[in-house]
């Protein structure tokens, strides 16, 4: 395969900043494009969160860039990750006045999005153009995701500015269709565009707001997103579609669905360093160690050896399946099982987890927040693991799991269904256990067969070995990536590609 220029435009990226699954993507694939022979660049906001001395950030280059926004103009500096250690190239674009704040889109005074986000975003999309221009970086392609970069394929359609940027293709990857970056009317205004281009049921339109998303929709040269299941499912309804359906299926024949991979290098238990004992396929005994250290950091007591643990880690919200839990919360913690819960989010679950464990001291821990190093071990000390998802782009834990010998339960949707198959023990088949309908008995019924299953140790340790013997690697997407490059490149100039 021809190697590529490629520009990687995200707002958010591991190791430097994250708030969900895109900063995976987008700190994993880089490296794997690298490795494949490409010529990838990440560019990203400089953040407050962001450690200009631990990544050895530097200006590239000599006095500031500057980029239109609402009517002005905003001076910034480009920086670069300096180290010699570095797995991939990044950028960063340096404004303190739209990017030195506490947290990345939401402020946390009033718990909502900032005010101007309209504006960071429009400006973010600029001036990653202008850092092509001023580096003398033009890639063959520049890979955008989600709405926070969703104008860079619509400036680059629409803006006569940016004519010398005529042969560059764009790909747009969506890794949640709920977030749309959607802004009143009247924020088209500050795009610097011509008003006209304002048109009802078009790209920038969405019921009469600005649609940053819609927009790159509309003018994308190629669409992804991270599962092949959601594809469909995001052309099939407004449940999963949230109103982009319509422009979806229209656009079918340029969507693809790319299931996201896993960094082995973090998420293995061969050499994690995180966990209190190393495992692998061929000798599992780390595991039970690792049970045996998440009963005691959790304050459960060993009731018996046989007894499973159900490990979740999640945002606590409805679309999780949180309210399926919290219908049937009673009958689960009466089941032969514990639960361990790691996460944050809606405050009515934060309150139900917080009663259950009063009431289920011997079953039930609850830690809300984020622990990494819990993660990990809830991973690796877990027999199961619960995603009840009432949609899920791609998931990462199930994968995860998987890798740890933690068998899956989940909702047969998005990505959960492409890597998830129903577990078949006379056959000796499946790597989880699912159910189809949204329902909170469904879901019951499927952790009760776990259960079941989990008694019988031949069957179960013959599931824990082929879950973990699947490769959910990064290099066979990247090798996908790298095809939609190539798709983007010819539609935008079959001659030469």
């Amino acid at each position: 395969m021809q190697a590529l220029k490629i520009l990687l435009a995200s707002s958010e990226a591991v190791p430097y900043a994250k708030t969900g699954g895109l900063a995976d993507v987008a700190g994993a694939l880089p490296k794997e494009l690298k490795a494949m022979g490409h010529d990838v660049k990440l560019v990203m906001p400089l953040y407050a969160q962001i450690d200009k001395d631990k990544f050895q950030l530097k200006v590239i280059g000599s006095g500031s860039l500057s980029a239109k926004i609402a009517g002005r103009v905003e001076n910034f500096n480009l920086y670069e990750d300096a180290r010699e250690e570095r797995e991939f190239d990044a950028w960063f674009i340096d404004n303190p006045g739209f990017f030195d704040r506490p947290e990345l889109y939401r402020d946390p005074k009033t718990g909502k999005d900032w005010a101007d986000n309209d504006e960071r975003f429009a400006f973010f999309s600029r001036a990653i153009l202008e850092s092509c221009r001023k580096t003398g970086f033009i890639p063959n392609v520049i890979h955008a995701n989600d709405w926070q970069s969703g104008l860079v394929p619509a400036f680059l359609k629409v803006d006569p500015a940016y004519s010398d940027f005529a042969g560059v293709a764009t790909l747009l990857s969506i890794h949640n269709i709920a977030y749309q970056g959607n802004f009143p009317r009247e924020s088209f205004a500050k795009l610097g565009l011509d008003e006209s281009l304002f048109i009802p049921g078009q790209g920038f339109e969405f019921w009469n707001y600005l649609s940053y998303l819609k927009a790159g929709l509309w003018y994308a040269d190629i669409l992804n997103t991270v599962s092949p299941t959601y594809a469909k499912e995001i052309q099939s309804s407004n449940e999963y579609g949230y109103g982009f359906e319509g422009i979806l299926k229209d656009r079918s024949d340029d969507l693809y669905g790319v299931l996201n991979g896993i960094d082995e290098d973090i998420w293995n238990p061969a050499k994690d360093e995180l966990i209190p004992a190393k495992f692998t396929p061929d000798n599992l005994s780390g595991k039970a160690k690792c049970k045996v250290a998440l009963r005691k950091m959790t304050k459960l007591p060993m009731v018996r050896k046989d007894v499973p643990i159900i490990g979740i880690i999640s945002r606590l919200a409805d679309q999780k399946g949180f309210d399926l839990i919290a219908e049937v919360a009673d009958e689960m913690l009466g089941l032969d099982l514990q639960i361990v819960v790691l996460g944050t989010g809606d405050q009515k679950y934060h309150e139900l987890f917080t009663a259950l464990q009063k009431k289920y001291p011997k079953k039930l821990s609850v830690t809300l927040g984020f622990d990494n190093a819990m993660a990990h071990l809830i991973e690796a000390g877990s027999d199961m693991f619960l995603m009840p998802s009432r949609y899920e782009p791609c998931g990462l834990n199930q994968m995860y799991s998987l890798k740890y010998g933690t068998i899956p339960i989940v909702r047969e949707t998005g990505g959960l269904a492409d890597t998830i198959q129903n577990a078949n023990p006379s056959r000796s088949t499946g790597n989880g256990f699912t159910f189809r309908k949204y329902d909170s008995r469904e879901m019951l019924n499927a952790i009760k067969f776990a259960v079941e299953v989990f008694r019988d140790k031949n069957i179960w340790e013959v599931m824990m070995l082929r879950g973990m013997r699947q490769d959910f690697s990064w290099a066979a997407s990247a090798e996908k990536y790298g095809e939609l490059y190539h798709k983007a490149v010819e539609k935008k100039q079959p001659v030469l590609a």
